[in-house]
């Protein structure tokens, strides 16, 4: 649907009753991906990142996270964990750990892909144009790189040793690569305007990107961000809304973010447009380490009592699991490998 810059500022406004934007994007949602929910299997197999952003709670320099890193085998036993729950896609997630390389990475993305059948996302960093069409031939069939924010000053301040042009441009050699690409932002970051709110929505449009996942700031205090507030579940969720509303047919998760300040969290985001759950499925003894930031769920359940979970969440939303591989809604050509 088509609304612009001051229309999406006006409806990101906390003084507006935000309930007729709500009903308006489910409606979308309903139409244009349906009921039912796709469930994704997230393995965070490394926690190991030589990046120093600002408000992550595993960036290089803190002391404080006991790092790990899953073995090959340990990602391959996450994998089957995720099809004997019968979830259809995992999500490979880590910092950007040197000692798994593109081709490493590749190794073990061949053989996920030739044991499981899994649809396979990644969201792994920044790598060259070369490196992301191995990872493409490898197995893996979608890739989450997020922006954060589209304010060039506050990414700056967020990122220090990141560079904003060459993250789109990891983005345009993503979809080169023939990768569906996701992205994602926070909402209710230090210093962001519902200006830059808006331009994030708009540029998720222009980008045609495949997945979008947006979160709320929550301030870490082992980061040069804490004590900074926190983002607000429904700052998130008037994003969330209008994403669905611009975008019409992307998948957005309902994030554990979300679900972190709000014990209702995710099921408010999916009765505002989102149509995405992500239950964790790597080890339990690791899943507190992967500290992004502080209070967040499901860091001691295990596998199988997640899935009970998602789907008595569903089950009290009138909702159900979706069947297929969930992937991209953009395109006829988007298929299963």
């Amino acid at each position: 649907m088509n609304m612009n810059r001051e229309e999406i500022i006006a409806a990101l406004s906390p003084d507006k009753d935000p309930a007729e934007l709500f009903a308006l994007a489910d409606k979308v949602r309903r139409e244009n991906v349906g009921d039912a929910v796709h469930l994704r299997g997230l393995i965070e197999f490394s926690n190991h990142c030589r990046r120093r952003c600002y408000y992550c709670g595993i960036r290089a320099g803190n002391a404080r996270v006991r790092r790990y890193r899953l073995s090959p085998e340990q990602i391959l036993d996450c994998a089957r964990t995720a099809v004997r729950l019968n979830y259809k896609t995992i999500v490979m997630q880590s910092g950007e750990d040197p000692h798994y390389d593109p081709k490493a990475l590749a190794s073990i993305l061949e053989a996920v892909k030739t044991e499981t059948g899994l649809a396979i996302t990644l969201s792994v960093g920044e790598h060259s144009r070369e490196d992301y069409k191995l990872l493409r031939a490898a197995g893996a069939d979608r890739f989450l790189l997020r922006f954060e924010t589209s304010d060039r000053r506050l990414f700056s301040m967020l990122k220090p040793d990141s560079d904003y042009d060459t993250r789109f441009r990891c983005l345009a050699w993503l979809k080169e690569a023939g990768f569906q690409v996701g992205s994602g932002v926070m909402s209710g970051l230090p210093g962001q305007s519902l200006e830059s709110m808006a331009d994030d929505i708009l540029l998720f449009k222009e980008l045609e990107l495949d997945m979008v996942g947006i979160g709320p700031f929550i301030a870490n205090p082992d980061t040069p961000m804490a004590g900074a507030h926190n983002g607000t579940l429904e700052a998130a969720l008037r994003m969330v809304a209008l994403t669905r509303i611009v975008t019409v047919n992307t998948h957005i998760p309902a994030t554990t973010a979300m679900g972190s300040i709000d014990p209702k969290g995710r099921q408010k985001a999916l009765r505002c447009g989102a149509n995405v759950l992500m239950p964790n499925i790597s080890p339990a003894e690791h899943r507190s380490d992967y500290s992004l930031y502080p209070g967040k769920i499901c860091v001691s359940e295990a596998p199988e009592d997640c899935a009970g979970c998602m789907d008595a969440m569903l089950k009290n939303l009138g909702r159900a699991r979706a069947e297929g591989f969930g992937h991209s809604l953009k395109s006829i050509e988007a298929s299963p490998r």
